[in-house]
């Protein structure tokens, strides 16, 4: 007698599945709730900056500690910022979904991906990205683009993690088709997606951004230790200059282009005043 097992969704895969039961406009409801889950992320990798900001003792991690946003400032660039988050990235995630459900993605379908699945899933969409954001983010410096289109980004010389979204229209969805290639890549040429891994993807992508801009490079950070992700500093360097350090995840990129060599000047100068510090004679302050 043949007997036939049936799976049982597990708490989360319960809770997705009710989140669209019954749903006559699923495009709609999915694109809500990844902006939902991208608001929470996004303010909520945010928060713990803002809360160094209020406090003097973390003043010492600042990257550019003598230059201040003004309470003005501040919510000048987040009333635009939501502002534009509805207008242009909520359309942006209502386009994706039946684009990529056209293409194979799967939605609704349990189990979910395992964990190894949406890690190198996610390693395919961060090295797509990576690229993208390095030569769209360059061509957003030629000239014109610079004048009428990306100087907008640059209003802030100091960035603070909401100003990672502050950005002219046209710019938005340029580079933010860097975030939809890698998933819609994949699912193009492999037919296997889950949304999750979409998901996963877009709180990734938002942690790094926000972190990028925060202004802030503390000594335990990963980014002290290896010259390969980019990281608070190489992009802080950017806003300063005006120039190079286009990369978002990595600076392979400006490597291999050369992009980076202002930035590593700076970098062998702090390392020479550093070492003249440390090595200076105590004796010699004295006198």
């Amino acid at each position: 007698m043949n007997s036939t097992v049936v799976y049982q969704p597990n708490f989360l895969e319960q809770t997705w599945l009710q989140l669209f039961d019954g749903s006559e406009y699923p495009s709609i409801r999915v694109a809500v709730v990844l902006f939902i889950w991208h608001e929470i992320v996004f303010f909520g990798r945010y928060l713990p900056f803002w809360i160094a900001d209020q406090i003097p003792f973390f003043q010492q991690y600042r990257i550019q500690p003598d230059k201040i946003v003004t309470s003005k400032e501040w919510w000048y660039c987040t009333t635009h910022v939501i502002w534009w988050q509805f207008v242009i990235q909520l359309p942006m995630m209502m386009t994706f979904h039946p684009i990529a459900m056209y293409l194979g993605m799967k939605f609704l379908e349990v189990p979910f991906p395992s964990l190894w699945t949406i890690f190198y899933q996610n390693m395919w969409f961060i090295f797509n990205e990576d690229w993208w954001q390095y030569w769209m983010h360059r061509a957003m410096h030629w000239g014109p683009f610079y004048k009428h289109i990306h100087k907008m980004h640059h209003k802030y010389s100091a960035p603070f993690g909401i100003a990672s979204e502050y950005a002219h229209p046209i710019e938005t969805l340029v580079l933010g088709l860097g975030f939809f290639i890698g998933p819609l890549s994949w699912v193009l040429f492999t037919g296997d997606l889950h949304i999750i891994s979409v998901f996963v993807w877009l709180g990734v992508r938002l942690t790094q951004v926000v972190e990028a801009h925060s202004g802030y490079l503390f000594p335990w950070e990963i980014y002290n230790f290896n010259n390969i992700w980019g990281g608070p500093e190489f992009h802080d360097f950017h806003h300063r200059a005006f120039t190079g350090n286009y990369g978002s995840f990595f600076r392979l990129w400006d490597r291999l282009m050369g992009t980076d060599k202002a930035f590593q000047e700076y970098k062998a100068r702090l390392a020479s005043k550093q070492k003249i510090d440390e090595y200076s004679d105590p004796a010699d302050k004295l006198e």
